[in-house]
């Protein structure tokens, strides 16, 4: 008797097992191979002299933190980070297309229960007479019907078109997740971005208004000798123009500002009329940024990890396009109860039941099926050229800002050198000027060839900076992939 018991027992543990669990048609999904290098080309071992914009990683320091900016050490910068992901609008917007996707999946998920349905009703009806040769025709009928139906019904998921829509959802909402993260480590990027060149501005107008205090003394210099007779009536002139294109120069430097000033406050999600930034010089200085190795890039981008996942996605569309191939069984019942008298609705003989099951296979669709399931499978094979394509351009980007933070880093020393010589070409010339032996032509050569050394190092800088920033980006800040799979499933 427990024998017959336990082979009962197995039968029902068995059938209840191929009932919810079922088959699958969605192929086994491998992630894509992509060719990685085993090291960054720009990262070789001899070059770390040449630059301070990277540095090899070391115990607990080879991931890049999530507030990534911090590393700058600004705080107006942190401040104005911190007010992206509350305000950004093409931010709030990528949030509500994640919500959208996750509940999506929810709404797939719901497919694997029955459905069940209530439609009470209340009819009142007048059936005819029927007229005869014979006496009157009876009165009318009328009739009073009182329903209460509750009806239900479950697909069976035998070929699990069910489960690969759940997962294919659930991969779309991971995918729309990363997106999401891309979305946001992009704005803050170019908040950081806009923010450095913004202070290289107030830099450079600093260089410009000193310039100008310097030409100012130059001008009544000038004057000076030529009321002696030392100096010429064109020594003035030049003078003046000098300084009245310096002046012009400094006030070009506020339609940049501006500009930049307002791109941020829109970044932020805030009317560029509501919102200012105090003129400050540039402080922060080029930090070392540390990288890891290019397969840990796979891990750390999430627009890499977001195809990544749209092509486990489409893996898992073809086993839904296959399932079509499989009829598709539903179980389906009914109860309820039904009279024509309201007091007696609830009642034993009032209650009816049915119950059964339908079958449902196409026999023949001219081809739709096969045409579906070789669409599937050529949207995985873009998937697949996505995603190799993704990474092949994460890589291009991380080589294209060390080799620019490599050449930056020497181009900014020579510069730095012409600065000091023209600064001495400066000095030298006044010098000779003030004792009669050159003409102001040539302080005022010197002059311009000093601002021009002194702006162009400004503009390194700002590359400079602007390049640690994207290549932070390009690393994929402080981003992890496995922040997808915690985060999507609802």
């Amino acid at each position: 008797m427990n024998q017959a018991m336990e082979t009962k027992m197995k039968v029902v543990t068995l059938a209840s097992l191929v009932l919810f669990a079922g088959c699958s048609f969605a192929p086994p999904y491998r992630k894509p191979e992509v060719q990685t290098p085993a090291a960054f080309k720009e990262l070789a071992p001899e070059q770390f002299n040449e630059t301070d914009g990277w540095k090899t990683a070391e115990p607990k320091d080879n991931m890049i933190r999530g507030q990534w900016w911090e590393m700058f050490h600004e705080p107006e910068l942190d401040a104005l980070e911190s007010q992206v992901a509350v305000s950004n609008q093409t931010v709030a917007a990528a949030f509500a297309n994640f919500l959208a996707a996750r509940a999506v999946v929810k709404q797939t998920q719901s497919q694997y229960f029955p459905t069940v349905t209530a439609s009470p009703s209340v009819t009142r009806s007048r059936q005819s007479s029927p007229r005869t040769q014979s006496s009157s025709s009876p009165a009318p009928l009328t009739v009073t019907e009182y329903s209460l139906p509750f009806d239900a019904s479950w697909e069976l998921d035998f070929w699990g078109r069910i489960r690969n829509t759940v997962k294919a959802n659930s991969l779309e909402a991971q995918a729309t997740l990363a997106d999401l993260e891309n979305v946001r480590l992009s704005i803050q990027a170019e908040v950081a971005a806009d923010y450095f060149q913004l202070r290289v501005l107030d830099v450079q107008k600093q260089l410009l208004d000193a310039a100008v205090l310097a030409y100012q003394e130059s001008l009544k210099l000038t004057k000076v000798q030529h009321h002696t007779g030392l100096a010429s009536g064109q020594d003035v002139a030049q003078a003046e123009t000098q300084l009245n294109i310096t002046r012009a120069l400094a006030t070009d430097l506020g339609i940049q500002r501006a500009q930049l000033e307002h791109a941020i406050a829109t970044l932020l999600g805030k009317p560029a009329s509501t919102f200012s930034i105090t003129a400050n010089p540039l402080t922060a200085e080029p930090i070392a940024i540390p990288f890891g190795v290019p397969s840990q890039l796979l891990e750390r981008r999430p627009d890499v990890a977001a195809a990544e996942r749209r092509v486990a996605e489409a893996n898992a569309q073809i086993g839904v396009a296959r399932a079509a191939y499989f009829p598709t069984i539903t179980l389906s019942g009914s109860a309820g109860y039904q009279s024509s008298s309201l007091g007696n609705l609830v009642s034993g003989p009032s209650l009816f039941w049915s119950v059964g099951s339908t079958l449902a296979q196409t026999l023949f669709d001219g081809g739709k099926r096969r045409a579906v399931t070789e669409q599937a499978r050529a949207i995985y094979r873009g998937t697949v050229a996505n995603y190799r394509q993704t990474v092949l351009t994460a890589f291009q980007e991380v080589e294209d800002n060390l080799s620019t933070l490599r050449i930056l880093s020497q181009e900014l020393q020579q510069q730095n050198a012409a600065v000091e010589s023209s600064q001495r070409y400066l000095t030298l010339a006044n010098d000779r000027y003030k004792s009669g032996v050159d003409s102001y032509l040539n302080v005022i050569t010197a002059q311009t060839a000093l601002l021009g050394n002194q702006e162009s190092a400004m503009n390194l800088r700002m590359q400079q900076m602007t390049a640690s920033v994207q290549l932070i980006k390009a690393l994929g800040g402080g981003w992890d992939v496995s922040q997808t799979t915690t985060a999507a499933m609802p």
